[in-house]
């Protein structure tokens, strides 16, 4: 097997991109062999849900597309990124209930990395753009699956 796989999807910035996006990640990771009723399967559709919003309501019609990058490496590492061409870097609310009807999607995404062990990091590009990635650990196990 190679020493990685990837995977991109790029949509046009807006609500409805976000369950396509979601579609998209469960289908990518099933196709790499992991099942869809895994712990980390539905933390990765989470995330990418997050994201995927996050960029469509807070790039403020700036970036018209966005992508959606998933990439396996070594089938122990999986990198997941949403790609804007927006500079603005996100960023959580300053106090608690500053944004009751919304603005969690960042600690939502954070609390999820860090549940599995991964790193969550903002790149921004020479573009101008930015990617947010989520780096997870995979862990698989080591019972074979049901056929």
């Amino acid at each position: 097997m190679a020493d990685h796989q990837e995977a991109s999807l790029t949509l046009p910035s807006r609500p409805a991109s976000v369950p396509e996006a979601r579609r998209f990640a469960g289908t990518v990771l099933a196709e790499w062999g992991l099942p869809a009723t895994a712990e980390l399967t539905d933390s990765v559709r989470l995330i990418v849900s997050e994201l995927v919003t996050n960029a469509v309501l807070h790039t403020l019609g700036r970036s018209p597309v966005l992508t959606v990058l998933l990439r396996l490496e070594g089938e122990t590492v999986l990198r997941i990124g949403v790609r804007d061409s927006h500079p603005g870097l996100p960023r959580r609310p300053a106090a608690e209930g500053e944004c009751p009807d919304g603005g969690r999607g960042m600690d939502i995404v954070q609390c999820l990395t860090a549940h599995h062990g991964g790193e969550l990091s903002v790149l921004p590009d020479a573009a101008g753009g930015k990617t947010v990635w989520t780096v997870l650990p995979v862990v698989r196990s080591a019972e074979p699956l049901p056929q």
